[in-house]
């Protein structure tokens, strides 16, 4: 069964102690977006998926829902 990006993004942030402004901080976003992504009022883009690679490295795949 596959897994919302709320759902691996909650769990992210639980698993790894980190805030939602940490995490934007760490991929260049604001911390407003990641809430509207918590809050399922936005999906990241093109562009935030490719900066959560970049800081976030190996853990692409993870964010995908492509591996637990």
């Amino acid at each position: 069964m596959s897994r919302s990006f709320i759902e691996i993004l909650t769990e992210y942030l639980k698993d790894n102690n980190l805030t939602q402004s940490q995490f934007a901080r760490a991929i260049g976003a604001k911390p407003s977006l990641v809430n509207d992504w918590l809050r399922g009022k936005a999906k990241p883009s093109y562009d935030n998926i490719c900066a959560i690679a970049k800081a976030y490295d190996g853990e692409i795949e993870y964010f995908l829902g492509l591996k637990d």
